[in-house]
């Protein structure tokens, strides 16, 4: 690695849009160091994506053992749950991770610094810290400080009772009851999660559905899952307030018709949203400010270069339309890197960018909503196919549906025909979306995806149905 305090690029933040950004920038040649004041990984890596899917997918064995029995005469019983090997597995699967990511960075000769950074001019950089000091980039510097969650007023986190999503997974034990506040991505996970381990839940969303930035359709056969798993569901519903209780929380929600209920549970998982972290990063020491939300705009988004000229941004400081993704904060980092090396690099499309809901069911979806496309102006055409119209999709039993969304063919040719939105929710459909970005990037027409085949008997074959019949096509749907 590089020992000078002169480097090329100067980053601030070793999440995955900071880490990114360092290990392509190195890898073209720069010499970078990168600045954190935790562990390399971020937010996603260790508190975030990667433990709370290992915890999913042990979630997932659990409901495999509770659907042998119930569905397909396998007579076996859950015995227990064994807290201790669950949680040591998953941070196994961290600490491998971390340890990859940091031999990745060791290897491409990033410096790492640990300790907290600070701009102390438009090129400096101060980082209090065993190794810090005081750095001086000769190209850029790259801002990717992350978030934290945010907390409702009038509620402390303690880690037991109130919990955010940071430390949900980490929290001791396994309890009976949660209310989980918040019916986004995050809350919607963690909701189902928890009843797969045997907790009484219910979910709260003021918004009037759940996932608010998706689909309607998503949101209602979102609902429909969870409530057929037992989860208590509440939309357009708010927290009027909470009481501490020696084992729990006494929780009183207004619901949409102006009452009220009482809910009582072990534990309260605020999952509202996350904020992005600013605070001790000097930004007015750059001539820097964030806007009226916390977010740091850039001025050029092609660039992702703030109105400071060689301070760029990425990850979770990005306002919309960046998505606080860590996949996007990948591709932000290639963007930001290659910008700083000087060589053409494209601008991030947000509307291509998949987002998954890693529930059960599944939600994932890539493009513009039935409501956003007709919100343009747009005319379209509109298919939906409920999974359990295949035959793989009654093994699995678990409901579902794809729905796509395409530009309608206008007079004169006003409309291109292109596809603009496919939105998945069911089993596996995580895996499933890779090939509905490329249909929705590539601009393709229902004809284009329909004149190729899908295996059969898959799940998958039920987004190439979809497609047949939008191109008149159409074999087991009309």
């Amino acid at each position: 690695m590089y020992e000078t305090n002169e480097p090329d690029v100067i980053v601030i933040g070793g999440g995955t849009g900071g880490y990114s950004t360092a290990l392509r920038a190195a890898g073209l040649g720069l010499r970078v160091v990168l600045a954190e004041r935790d562990l390399v990984g971020g937010t996603c890596l260790h508190r975030g994506c990667i433990p709370s899917k290992a915890m999913l997918h042990a979630a997932e064995l659990v409901d495999g053992i509770a659907e042998a029995r119930e569905r397909w005469g396998v007579k076996t019983t859950l015995d227990a749950i064994d807290w201790g090997a669950l949680t040591a597995t998953r941070d196994d699967i961290v600490s491998r991770n971390h340890q990859g990511v940091a031999g990745h960075l060791a290897r491409a000769r990033v410096r790492v610094v640990r300790g907290s950074a600070r701009l102390t001019g438009d090129r400096s950089v101060f980082v209090d810290g065993p190794e810090g000091g005081a750095f001086t980039a000769r190209r850029g510097i790259v801002l990717a400080t992350g978030s934290r969650p945010r907390m409702l007023p009038g509620l402390t986190a303690d880690g037991r009772r109130v919990v955010t999503s940071d430390d949900a997974l980490f929290a001791p034990g396994l309890p009976e009851s949660v209310l989980v506040l918040g019916g986004g991505a995050i809350g919607v996970e963690y909701a189902s999660f928890h009843r797969s381990m045997g907790a009484e839940v219910t979910l709260v969303e003021a918004a009037d559905r759940l996932l608010p930035l998706e689909d309607e359709d998503v949101g209602r056969h979102l609902v429909r899952g969870l409530k057929k798993r037992g989860i208590r569901v509440r939309t357009g519903s708010t927290l009027v307030g909470a009481e501490l209780l020696e084992d729990g929380v006494r929780a009183t929600v207004r619901t949409p018709g102006g009452g009220e209920v009482v809910v009582e549970a072990e534990r309260l998982l605020v999952a509202v949203g996350r904020a992005p972290v600013t605070d001790g990063l000097g930004l007015e020491a750059a001539g820097l400010a964030t806007d009226q939300r916390g977010f740091l705009p850039p001025a050029d988004w092609t660039r992702l270069e703030t109105a400071v000229p060689g301070i760029h941004v990425v990850g979770d400081l990005l306002p919309p339309p960046s998505l606080g993704l860590a996949h996007a904060s990948f591709a932000e980092g290639l963007l930001v890197a290659e910008t700083l090396a000087g060589i053409p690099s494209p601008p991030v499309d947000y509307a291509t960018v998949p987002r998954v809901t890693y529930s059960s069911p599944q939600t994932a979806s890539v493009g513009l909503s039935e409501a956003e496309a007709r919100a343009q102006g747009r005319e379209v055409k509109v298919n939906t196919m409920p999974l359990t119209a295949t035959a793989k999709g009654m093994v699995h039993g678990q409901g579902g549906m794809v729905k796509v969304i395409a530009a309608a063919d206008g007079a004169g040719g006003e409309a291109s025909g292109t596809v603009l939105g496919v939105h998945l929710v069911g089993p596996h459909v995580s895996e499933m979306i890779a090939e509905s970005q490329l249909i929705v990037a590539w601009d393709a027409e229902p004809s284009d995806v329909a004149q190729h085949i899908h295996a059969h008997p898959t799940l998958s074959e039920a987004v190439g149905e979809t497609f047949l019949t939008l191109a008149g096509r159409g074999l087991h749907q009309h």
